[in-house]
């Protein structure tokens, strides 16, 4: 079989996704925070897990983790890295908030962790072998968005997406998943032969710990929505990212092929843009090395 990394594991979809990953009998490599339980829960299942502890929100933490995964594999304690999930994600309810490194959080988290893990790690992965990124259809505008009052990106030079701004925090929320699709893109032009890159979207999941940070009002309004028959859940796309992630159906993706939970899409045409994945590229290259 095969070992597959996965960040932002403990909870909802993370968690969901995890317990899928186990039930195929993947190696399991924890990145993120309060690994024990679905640690736990994952050797119930069968799997051999190994837990790396990390802040997303601190690219130090991110280095050190893909230093631990990279000894791991080296050493042949989990058999060989054929997927990688950046499923960990956050959206500050305060885009002023930055991190350890002087970022905006909703973009160091959902957007420079995951860059900077698949840049420390890519070398490492055994083809053939998938990255799947968690990407969202709020990039851009619909009626239902508009409607709900979900605002699409509004995309400028990425140094500037890594600033604290005072956007709310749904712009920025946008603008980080606007910037993994052009990444997912430029990335597979520097991977190695058999390395597919794939963007997952799960669907609107209101009520996770996504919105922690929205107002207790806007959370309970969530938790409400997650109960319309129809709307995705963690139970529902969880296993759906792992089939994504290790399944057959799926092992032709390549070039930052969006699938929405079960099926691909195609993204809106401003989100092919050869200039601004180049230029996201060599930012992100510039703000990982500052």
């Amino acid at each position: 079989m095969t070992s597959v990394l996965i960040t932002g594991p403990s909870r909802n979809l993370g968690r969901s996704t995890t317990l899928a990953l186990a039930a195929r009998g993947a190696d399991l490599l924890l990145v993120g925070r309060n690994l024990s339980a679905v640690a736990a829960e994952a050797r119930d299942r069968g799997a051999r897990v190994h837990e790396i502890t990390a802040d997303l929100s601190r690219l130090a933490d991110v280095r050190a983790a893909a230093a631990a995964a990279k000894n791991l594999i080296d050493t042949g304690t989990v058999r060989p890295l054929r997927a990688l999930i950046g499923n960990a994600g956050l959206m500050s309810g305060d885009t002023r908030r930055v991190s350890a490194d002087g970022h905006e959080l909703t973009f160091a988290v959902n957007y420079l962790a995951h860059a900077q893990l698949v840049a420390d790690l890519h070398g490492t992965l055994t083809a053939p072998a998938r990255i799947v990124l968690l990407g969202s259809n709020t990039y851009y505008q619909n009626v239902w968005r508009r409607l709900l009052g979900v605002p699409e990106a509004r995309w400028r030079d990425p140094l500037e997406l890594a600033r604290p701004s005072g956007d709310p925090p749904g712009v920025a929320y946008s603008n980080a998943k606007l910037a993994i699709l052009y990444y997912a893109h430029e990335l597979q032009r520097h991977v190695a032969p058999g390395i597919g890159v794939t963007v997952f979207e799960p669907g609107w999941m209101p009520g996770t710990a996504l919105g922690r940070d929205a107002p207790p009002a806007v959370r309970a309004i969530g938790l409400a929505l997650s109960r319309i028959p129809g709307v995705s859940t963690p139970e529902r796309s969880g296993p759906a990212l792992a089939s994504v992630a290790l399944d057959d159906r799926w092992s032709h993706l390549r070039d930052g092929a969006f699938v929405l939970r079960d099926h691909l899409i195609e993204p809106k045409p401003f989100a092919h843009d050869r200039t601004r994945e180049r230029r996201l590229w060599d930012a992100t290259a510039a703000l990982l090395t500052a």
